[in-house]
């Protein structure tokens, strides 16, 4: 039956088994007027605290509702409430009260709860027992103890008193006597009968309030058994006192003990919410069963053996232990039937029990290692961990983030607990086993989402989270909201912990803002690609950065290209307070030109950055006008941080002692500091004298023939600049052309574009930045390169006509991060004429979205077409565009092996670097190590060689030993991959992300500036050295150079007879490496590196032959014939795909004239040199990277005459 009632007393309905529906209308009793009258009575608040359940009609009430007509008058509170519309009927009837839960209420129920379901009671009563049990095991040793055999009697018994004596003479004859009956002392027998009856009547008790309806499942139970044995004998001797010495095998109650300590754990466990491992449980219950095994045994032979050869206790036990420990040494042996009938007994048992014990116990042990285990809480409050949350843990991600981790010495003691839903792969599994990481690394199987699981990787007590994303999904958005729930769910759970979140999609970006750091892997992704293009190998420079090196690569090899692009590896950026820092103290008050100039000369430290005390913000080469303070935090280049320098100041004790040179530049040795530079104006230079000439701050050129021309002056750079002299100036000359100057041609390339804010995001979260804008949006149709609308009718980028080079962007989609791309090649400080178009060639059509974010740009089109469609690629202006970026599309990540993902890509990007030779391509791969693979020559012996090297590299442990590889030096190939040690750097260096994010243009500070490059012509050869440029760009146009991207010719052999380069058969050459450390001992020589260069490049090339010609034998006729035909079929298969193209084009309807088929750059090699030396000599086409400050930052307090002028006057200037 169904009740229905209404809160306030409306009516009561009773739905009847038939259906039928009665209504009973109740009225509420009067209440007093006094100041109680709105009490209830206090017998029906005690019967309200005495029910809780049920439902009970009070027959009186449902009278008094019949009787009376009247609604007593309710208190005024009630009123206003009861005058609003609706139904009125309440006031007609009476409250009804509810019990709950009254089968409760009754006496066995809540012993029930109080012995059995309540958590905590029953622990105590389990203790009870246990400690019962316990007791009772003592008393039987006690009782052993205190009874001699010897003094047995037949006044022991009453029974026993007519009885014969036993022969004692035979020994193959057993007294019983003995057996069954015992000397058990009064005070002893009164304890054991107390603690009897009270185990009898707990058992009586649970036995009741356990019952379920079947008694004889009560009665036959083991622990039921037992209890009845070892407590109602002593119960019997109670009334029957000839009994008081009969034998009772109490120490069975061992058992007993063992099952109560079994189900106290499991109640502590419910008690506390927490639970230990299975494999704790299991260990415990083996150990507890082994105990009882050998109490059991022991006290059994023991008594049986006192009608034998009277064991004694400790006899009996070391009989046991030497028995199940299959040792037997036969020194203590049963004499009588009956006891060796129970070893016999209890051999068997073992045999039984012991094996399932450990089968459990293997079972639990191999889930034990599939799960890892609990990371214990003791070990988190003494030791720091860090906690790694991944979907799956690939080999490469474990081996990046634990070499990158342990690569900061103030990490070693750190543990790093995984946390991952998958089981252990095979590869982890064994390099887990290595001792280097199974002693540090601990892995865990679980989620992240649960609880439990995070209790078990103790997030509460680590010192950070990082979270990372699965990559090779297919789906990045569902990857992307697996690490959102997981940051949200950490963060749940440990509110403290630092979080560092790696996450795929910037539109997601922002759920996860609350992290302490995050990575978005298309926001750099497509800012490094974008960059570029117009910084060539930025994507090397950001990834030598932000890995951890000590310049140490390839300081064995015979190539001088590779020591000094390994030594400049090693450079890392660093932060310190000024007023500790012994590189920069010393200009406190002065400008941060000034500063970032003598303290590159000084002691080769490249100052890129400062942060005020009362500013969060970084600003990267913030001017002149900033003056350094004490309190200001500095941002350095250097191949260490200056805590782990070494000065050295007098350069001549060295000499004087006999000791060698170091330098700190130098990968084995450290950088002498130098205390006194003679003038502002001039180079640094290797002072050898105390007190140093004064100098001309003008530096004379080279002369000729003993002529006395003078070079240029370099202008000395300010303590305190004055800013207005401060301008963006061309190395040609010191003064800048005028605005008025331009020609028609520069005028009309960006005539028509604004600056301003992109009116539309495709995002949340997108960095504002000023940008070179369209002053209205264009149409969607205008967007389309490759055809016409109703506004032009241009099919193909010829028409269109662009003065600068096209860069073309092979994606599979629009995404978002697309966008990422467009703004720093639109940025407000890229000059107008320096503009390149972008075409973005898409697998599909972009939806309407991404076309609104993108159409107020300038000279940004689409095409729908394939990178292995030659067609496509011709339409979209391959022959005219000086760049390709190649994005890694999505849909390759599901491929049956992992490393195949990028086989469609890598052969495309080989297919385009054979067609178009002169087209710098620049590909993502999903796999650092796939990039061997990209401009393959499978015959070019030095590719071999660098495999060589690599190998050799990776063995010494390094983190870049993929370094050297020819596309990775020179920019042409990256990995997203390679930037998760941004992230993890992240914990040690926690401004890398802000530094990383302003350099590559995704984050905008006022004041700060940005990336640029500038190219090294004939023109500029005078400065000569790398030091003196720094000086130029620091006096008259406050940039900061970085680093410089060199490009060298290089003949790429073929042929094994002609060039063998092997590094580990350099030992040969270990003199002449010495000698040439000992003249390159430290950066300010006067003898550069670069000045022995060629020599260096002869000898190591000779050093190559010689090795070569040890193992081949001089080039015979045949073989020279054999490469003049390799050669000629070379040239014909260039022939081949040049004639392929044309025709293609000419199909196409295309001029064929713009397709250069002989530039062919593929003998060059290309590096970075990161901070390198002062005394580096400047070559041709050299590219210097430098931090140029912002323009806005020097603008006068004027009117807005001024920003134009600045920015156009820069825009003339640019390199």
């Amino acid at each position: 039956m169904n009740i229905y009632f209404n809160l306030r007393g409306t009516a009561v309905r009773q739905r009847t088994e038939d259906g039928a529906v009665t209504e009973a209308s109740m009225s509420l009793p009067r209440r007093s007027s006094s100041s109680h009258g709105d009490r209830p009575p206090a017998e029906i608040l005690q019967k309200n605290n005495h029910s809780t359940s049920g439902v009970i009609l009070d027959s009186s009430t449902l009278k008094m509702a019949e009787v009376e007509t009247e609604v007593p008058p309710l208190p005024p509170r009630y009123r206003f409430s009861y005058l609003l519309p609706g139904d009125q009927t309440f006031q007609n009837d009476d409250r009804v009260q509810v019990e709950f839960y009254v089968n409760e209420n009754t006496f066995k129920e809540r012993l029930k709860l109080f012995f059995i379901k309540n958590q905590r009671s029953s622990l105590r009563i389990r203790l009870f027992n246990f400690a019962l049990k316990i007791l009772t095991c003592v008393l039987y040793i006690v009782r052993v103890s205190l009874d001699d055999p010897d003094e047995f009697n037949s006044t022991a018994c009453v029974l026993c008193q007519n009885k014969s004596k036993i022969n004692t003479s035979d020994s193959t004859a057993i007294n019983w006597d003995l057996i069954f009956w015992v000397t058990r002392r009064e005070p002893v027998w009164a304890i054991q009968v107390t603690v009897a009856l009270i185990g009898f009547l707990e058992t009586m008790l649970i036995t009741y309030l356990s019952y379920k309806g079947n008694i004889w499942e009560q009665i036959f139970q083991i622990s039921f058994i037992l209890e009845m044995i070892n407590t109602v004998p002593f119960i019997i001797t109670i009334f029957w006192p000839p009994l008081r010495n009969i034998f009772v095998p109490v120490f069975l109650n061992c058992w007993l003990a063992k099952g109560a300590l079994e189900n106290m754990i499991n109640d502590f466990h419910r008690a506390i919410q927490r639970t230990h491992s299975a494999m704790f449980n299991q260990v415990f219950i083996l150990i507890c069963t082994l105990l009882c095994l050998v109490f059991t045994g022991a006290c059994g032979i023991q008594h049986l053996e006192r009608a034998g050869k009277h064991l004694s206790l400790f006899d009996s036990f070391y009989f046991c232990i030497v028995t199940f420990s299959t040792v037997g040494y036969g020194d203590v042996t049963p004499q009588i039937w009956p006891s060796q009938l129970l070893v016999v007994i209890l051999i068997c048992v073992a045999l039984v029990v012991l094996p399932l014990q450990f089968e459990e116990l293997a079972y639990l042990w191999m889930e034990s290692q599939k799960l890892g285990g609990n990371y214990s809480r003791h070990r988190a409050q003494t030791e720091k961990h860090v906690v790694l949350c991944v979907s799956s843990l690939k080999i490469d991600l474990l081996m990046d983030f634990l070499n990158e981790f342990y690569a900061h010495p103030r990490l070693q003691d750190y543990y790093v607990v995984i946390l991952c839903p998958t089981e252990m792969d095979i590869q982890v599994r064994r390099i887990l086993q290595i001792p280097l990481w199974s002693q540090r690394v601990i892995y865990l199987q679980g989620s992240a989402l649960k609880d439990q699981d995070l209790m078990r990787a103790k997030m509460d007590d680590a010192e950070a989270c990082f979270i990372l994303s699965s990559r090779n999904e297919v789906d990045r958005t569902a990857a992307d909201h697996q690490t959102i729930l997981r940051a949200w769910a950490a963060k749940d759970f440990a509110p403290n912990c630092p979080l560092y979140v790696q996450i795929l999609k910037p539109e997601n970006k922002f759920h996860v803002k609350f992290a302490d750091h995050v990575v978005c892997e298309e926001e750099f992704k497509y800012a490094m690609l974008a960059l570029n293009c117009v910084c060539p190998a930025t994507s090397t420079l950001v990834t030598l950065l932000v890995h951890t090196s000590r310049g140490q690569e390839g300081q064995l090899s015979p190539e001088q290209w590779q020591r000094m692009y390994g030594r400049c590896s090693g450079n890392e950026v660093y932060h310190i307070r000024l007023c500790d820092s012994k590189f920069f103290g010393e200009y406190d008050g002065k400008s941060f030109t000034y500063a970032s100039f003598h303290a590159h000369k000084k002691y080769g430290v490249c100052l890129i950055g400062v942060k005020r005390e009362d500013n969060k913000s970084i600003m990267l080469n913030p001017g002149p006008r900033h003056i350094m303070a004490a309190t200001d935090t500095c941002y350095y280049i250097n191949i260490t941080k200056e805590e782990n320098s070494a000065f050295i100041f007098k350069q001549e004790e060295k000499h004087g002692k006999g000791l060698p040179v170091t330098g700190l530049y130098d990968a084995p040795s450290r950088l002498p500091v130098h205390s006194i530079i003679a003038s502002m104006g001039t180079v640094a230079i290797d002072l050898q004298q105390p007190d140093p000439p004064k100098e001309s701050s003008k530096l004379s050129l080279p002369t000729e023939n003993g002529s006395g021309s003078r070079r240029p002056s370099i202008a000395p750079v300010l303590e305190i600049a004055d800013s207005s002299a401060i301008l963006p100036c061309d190395l040609l000359s010191d003064q800048s052309e005028d605005e008025t100057n331009q020609s028609d041609e520069e005028g009309s390339v960006g005539s028509d574009f604004v600056k301003g804010y992109p009116p539309n995001s495709p995002y949340i979260g997108s960095s504002p930045t000023l940008c070179h804008l369209l002053p209205q949006k264009a149409s969607f149709c205008c967007l389309r390169l490759d055809k016409g609308c109703k506004h032009n009718s241009f099919e193909d980028a010829k028409a269109y006509g662009f003065k600068n080079k096209l860069i073309i962007v092979s994606a599979e989609t629009a995404g978002n991060g697309l966008y990422n791309f467009i703004v720093p090649l639109r940025a407000y400080y890229r000059p107008r004429k320096e503009l390149n178009p972008i075409v973005l060639l898409l697998d599909y059509q972009p939806d309407n979205h991404f076309l609104e974010a993108i159409c107020c740009f300038p000279m940004v089109y689409f095409m729908a077409g394939t990178i292995d469609n030659l067609d496509n690629l011709l339409q979209c202006g391959i022959i005219y565009a000086d760049n390709l970026v190649v994005v890694d599309k999505e849909s390759t990540m599901s491929a049956k092996e992992d490393y195949m993902a990028d086989a469609k890509t890598i052969v495309n990007v080989q297919t385009m670097f054979r067609l178009f030779p002169s087209l710098s391509i620049i590909t993502e791969l999903t796999h650092p190590s796939n990039m061997r693979f990209m401009q393959f020559r499978a015959k070019d012996c030095y590719s071999l060689a660098l495999s060589k090297l690599e190998k050799i590299e990776r063995d010494k442990g390094s983190n870049l030993a993929f370094m050297f590889r020819l596309p990775f030096a020179a920019g042409r190939v990256f990995s997203i991959s390679m930037l998760d040690t941004l992230l993890y750097q992240s914990f040690v260096k926690d401004y890398m992300i802000a530094i990383a994010r302003l350099l590559l243009g995704l984050d905008t500070t006022p004041g700060s500036g940005y990336l640029c490059a500038m190219k090294i012509t004939e023109e500029d050869l005078w400065i000569r050295t790398y030091g003196r440029l720094f000086q130029k760009l620091c006096s008259s146009s406050a940039e900061i150079p970085i680093g410089i991207y060199r490009t060298e010719s290089h003949m790429f052999s073929s042929s094994e007879s002609q060039v063998s380069i092997n590094v580990e058969q350099g030992e040969e050459q270990h003199d002449r490496r010495e000698s040439w450390k000992e003249k390159t001992a430290h950066r300010y020589s006067t003898t550069s590196d670069q000045s022995e260069h060629p020599l260096l490049r002869k000898k190591s090339m000779q050093w190559a032959r010689r090795l070569s010609r040890k193992n081949v034998k001089p080039s015979s006729r045949a073989e020279r014939i054999s490469q003049q035909r390799q050669n000629l079929y070379r040239r014909s298969e260039r022939q081949e795909l040049s004639e392929l193209v044309k025709n293609r084009m000419k199909h196409l309807g295309l001029p064929t004239v713009g397709y250069d088929e002989m530039n062919d750059h593929q003998n060059t090699l290309s590096y970075v040199l990161i901070n390198p030396p002062p005394d580096t000599m400047l070559e041709l086409n050299d590219i210097v990277y430098i931090i140029r400050s912002d323009p806005l930052a020097h603008v006068p307090e004027e009117p807005q005459v001024g920003p134009a002028r600045s920015t156009e006057t820069r825009d003339e200037t640019h390199l």
